[in-house]
């Protein structure tokens, strides 16, 4: 599932990573952002993911995050469209 979420969040041009996050008193496992492109082009989006997180912490960040998006033109397997959704908790935004 992982690959999947992967593979859509390429689609949609959102870079996913994985770093090691600070681990305070939340249990915060990373999220989407957006940044400044390095090319001087704008602004990317992007998923950073603590590469200390477990598979399902993964899964759930990434989720979580491609929910944000208008997901509706993307070629995804139906397993990973209701992933998705599970996640949806407002508007999308188009990619």
């Amino acid at each position: 599932m992982l690959e999947l979420l992967e593979a859509a969040a390429a689609q949609l041009e959102v870079k996913v990573t994985y770093e090691p996050l600070q681990t305070g008193m939340s249990a915060m496992r990373g999220g989407l952002c957006k940044v400044k492109n390095p090319d001087g082009g704008g602004m990317l989006w992007r998923v950073i993911v603590d590469k200390r997180a477990t598979d399902e912490e993964r899964v759930a960040t990434l989720a979580g995050a491609l929910s944000r998006f208008d997901t509706t033109e993307l070629e995804l397997p139906a397993k990973v469209r209701e992933l998705i959704a599970m996640y949806s908790s407002g508007p999308r935004r188009a990619a």
